[in-house]
């Protein structure tokens, strides 16, 4: 089921010379969370290799002008070839709750089926509240770990300091 993006918006995939137009966005459409570690991390996650490797499983949602309304970073596991991992997704906030999260998500689960994987896998901060919500209404469930306020984390994930919360989608029942 394809969920259609708002109309006038142009669906492609990035190109290298999207890199630092995306970075340009980063510390406003996340609103400072995080402080300067935050908005280091951000940008730090997202390296030109993205832009230039995995172009074909990643997407960006433009308005008519040109501006660019959200993103989609993802690839398919190299190691696993069932999982498919949406490493990074941005949403302008101007243009939050009109479904175009979803519809990149969407859009990305279709091609993974096509391309025979069956899960899909992705990553929040145990802080980012409004993720971990989002992801759990599109179905994922998060990997058993610490409970730490409610939440599952997997401490130390990405390094000493780095938990983080781990989620996995079954594409066969979603």
């Amino acid at each position: 089921m394809t969920i259609e993006f708002p109309a006038g918006m142009t669906l492609r995939h990035p190109q290298e010379d999207d890199h630092p137009r995306v970075h340009a966005l980063l510390d406003r459409w996340w609103g400072g969370l995080g402080g300067d570690a935050g908005s280091q991390q951000r940008v730090l996650l997202l390296p030109r290799l993205y832009f230039q490797h995995f172009t074909t499983t990643s997407y960006l949602l433009e308005r008519a002008d040109g501006e660019l309304t959200a993103f989609l970073i993802g690839f398919l596991s190299q190691s696993d070839p069932a999982v498919a991992y949406i490493h990074f997704v941005g949403v302008d906030p101007a243009f939050r709750m009109q479904g175009i999260a979803t519809a990149l998500y969407s859009r990305f689960f279709e091609q993974a089926r096509q391309l025979s994987r069956r899960y899909v896998n992705c990553l929040t901060s145990p802080e980012n509240l409004t993720s971990q919500a989002f992801h759990a209404r599109m179905g994922f469930r998060s990997l058993p770990g610490a409970d730490i306020g409610g939440v599952q984390v997997q401490p130390g994930y990405d390094g000493v300091g780095l938990d983080r919360v781990v989620f996995t989608l079954d594409l066969a029942i979603s």
